[in-house]
């Protein structure tokens, strides 16, 4: 019986000290990589298609 509770003590530290450290990987970026952004979502590409739009009613006028 206290070999039983000796193997899970030690499967529960093993299991603790693997999530503390899985995160500290070295060669492995910490932050997860963005996915481009489509031009239908990229506001900076929206603000620009405004832009030219109004210069061009603009221009129209």
């Amino acid at each position: 019986m206290l070999a039983l509770l000796a193997a899970v003590g030690a499967l529960v530290v093993a299991l603790l000290l693997w999530r503390s450290f899985a995160g500290q990987r070295i060669g492995v970026p910490s932050t997860a990589r963005r996915a481009p952004l489509a031009p239908d979502d990229d506001p900076d590409f929206l603000r620009q298609l405004a832009e030219q739009q109004r210069k061009r009613r603009d221009e129209d006028l």
